[in-house]
């Protein structure tokens, strides 16, 4: 299977190579997602089913299925892909937020790649800056910046969170003020 062509990937493929030429190292945000429509369930039903009924066409009508069955079948198929493709990624998701919080062997930084890019190559994007808050909930602290204490995963695909990520709130870096320069008249 060839991948969409709304994936990027950097220029240096592995067909451009020479033999035995090591691949370069490459950070996990050089493959992403840029989708030119998200997955819905709905538009993926309308879409099988019109070609569905296209198929059935051909069939004879002796052994042709009702297209109540077709329907019922199909929407059961599609539904049952977005649950697993759902459940996938919070499993990988639980594997990267493991990887990088535990001090276990999994948290190697070659694990803490691995993962990252399987995430990345499956269209979740891992939001790290807290600049973005309607992805992040506030779990605790006292101040006006804030610190993220877990990142927030968003599936690409479908526009939908995974995993809300969580800041902490830290007081702000105040200017300090140099008394001694400040002459009183």
């Amino acid at each position: 299977m060839s991948k969409p062509q709304y994936w990027s990937r950097q220029a240096d493929s592995p067909k451009r190579r020479r033999r035995g030429q090591k691949e370069p190292a490459r950070g996990p945000e050089l493959l992403t997602y840029q989708p030119d429509e998200l997955l819905n369930p709905a538009d993926l039903l309308a879409r099988f089913s019109e070609r569905a009924q296209r198929l059935i066409e051909a069939v004879p009508d002796d052994d042709r299925p009702s297209q109540a069955a077709v329907l019922a079948a199909l929407r059961q198929g599609v539904l049952e892909a977005f649950r697993t493709r759902e459940e996938h990624l919070a499993r990988l998701v639980e594997s990267d937020l493991e990887a990088r919080g535990s001090g276990n062997r999994m948290s190697s930084l070659k694990w803490q790649v691995s993962i990252r890019k399987a995430l990345l190559g499956l269209g979740v994007r891992v939001v790290e800056d807290a600049a973005e808050r309607d992805f992040f909930v506030v779990v605790e602290g006292d101040g006006d910046r804030f610190e993220i204490v877990r990142p927030a995963y968003v599936d690409q695909a479908t526009g939908k969170l995974i995993l809300s990520g969580q800041l902490r709130r830290v007081p702000g870096v105040t200017e300090p003020t140099d008394s001694a320069s400040e002459e009183k008249p």
